[in-house]
């Protein structure tokens, strides 16, 4: 077998082993100017915002839900724009009650 020869196997095998990672409904828009990210979410999933809390002075952290349990956390940064950081689905909400101070 020569060097050639091996190498394509080595290359193929490589290829191959390669895990092939499905592709998210909103992989394209992880950041997005905040008034267009706003509407992505409500007109394109149907959430709405569910919750929002400080982060620091400059960034805003809002929960966005869905009726079918699917749940987004955005952060907004006082530039402008918002970054999806993390979805999952399954969203319960419990009974209302009075924030922590302190």
């Amino acid at each position: 077998m020569t060097l050639v020869t091996a190498l394509r196997y080595v290359c193929a095998g490589l290829l191959l082993a390669t895990p092939v990672s499905a592709k998210s409904p909103i992989a394209e828009v992880i950041c997005e100017p905040t008034p267009k990210m706003h509407d992505k979410l409500l007109r394109q999933f149907g959430a709405k915002r569910h919750a929002t809390g400080l982060r620091g002075p400059e960034q805003l952290m809002e929960v966005w839900t869905s009726k079918s349990g699917d749940w987004t956390m955005v952060v907004t940064y006082s530039t402008g724009t918002s970054c999806i950081v993390a979805m999952g689905q399954d969203w319960h909400t419990r009974a209302e009650e009075k924030p922590a101070r302190g």
